[in-house]
């Protein structure tokens, strides 16, 4: 009976330990927690009493030291900034600007970023970095300039654009206007401008269907008047004779032997030698 109480006291200590064991692993793990995870497109930074590490955590699972090290995770994917901008062109029009820029934090940098700016980089560096450089590069060109050379304008933008934020460890991936708008007199004038060039060209188009026809008038005259000279000079004392000889013999071929009852007072004449000598 002592072996059996005996046995039943160890069991029930070693479940007791076993119990207290589980519990305090997961005190740890829950409250302690020294085990951190960094995702995909993340990059920690390793805080030592508040103090940024100059090491910076991959993705993965890590471990930290509780109470002492606290971990950061930032987002080092590529984000996308709208921000508007106003501005105003080199001729004093006021331009208003959509911009569409995609960046990245420099992953290797990730706690120096966190040191400087925090995790809220958007509101501090971007939208006022972009404001500033729209501005910058706007006042360059006239209203017009922007709309004919708007490809250089974006090229310009974002060229200042990453020397800009750069210092601040954030890459520039790509930048694109997504709309240009001006000022409502502007917007009339350029319309209207549009309109006049249009009936402009409309009329010059007509202005040349005109001489063109003209032309192909005269031409034809001329042609008409050419081939007209040419016969008269085709025409011979000759070739009179012959169309008076084809117009007797004609006469002839229809006359019925009989002289007309009533005449005009005279008869025609027909020239019976002429007639002979050209049927011989």
């Amino acid at each position: 009976m002592k072996d059996e109480s005996n046995m039943s006291t160890m069991s029930r200590s070693k479940l007791i330990k076993l119990v207290i064991i589980v519990v305090a692993i997961l005190f740890v793990i829950l409250f302690v927690n020294p085990f951190v995870i960094i995702g995909a497109g993340e990059r920690g930074v390793v805080l030592t009493f508040g103090a940024v590490g100059s090491k910076v955590l991959d993705e993965g699972l890590h471990l930290r030291i509780p109470f002492v090290q606290q971990i950061i995770k930032v987002d080092v994917k590529v984000q996308k900034a709208q921000p508007d901008a106003t501005a105003a062109s080199k001729d004093l029009q006021d331009i208003h600007s959509t911009i569409a820029l995609n960046y990245h934090i420099s992953p290797d940098r990730a706690n120096f970023v966190y040191q400087k700016i925090g995790i809220h980089f958007a509101d501090r560096v971007i939208d006022p970095t972009v404001q500033e450089v729209v501005k910058a590069v706007t006042a360059k060109y006239t209203a017009v300039e922007l709309i004919t050379q708007r490809e250089k304008v974006r090229s310009d933008i974002r060229e200042l654009l990453k020397k800009r934020l750069i210092d601040y460890d954030i890459m520039v991936d790509d930048f694109a206007i997504v709309n240009f708008k001006f000022s409502p007199q502007f917007t009339q004038a350029i319309e209207s401008k549009q309109t006049a060039e249009q009936f402009a060209l409309r009329a010059q188009r007509d202005l040349d269907r005109i001489k063109i026809e003209a032309q192909q008038k005269i031409a034809q005259a001329q042609a008409e008047a050419e081939a007209l000279r040419l016969q008269k000079m085709n025409v011979t004392a000759e070739l009179i004779k012959l169309r008076q000889i084809e117009a007797s013999m004609k006469a002839i071929e229809k006359w019925d032997g009989h002289l007309p009852s009533v005449t005009s007072g005279a008869v025609p004449f027909i020239d019976a030698g002429s007639f002979e000598k050209h049927t011989k």
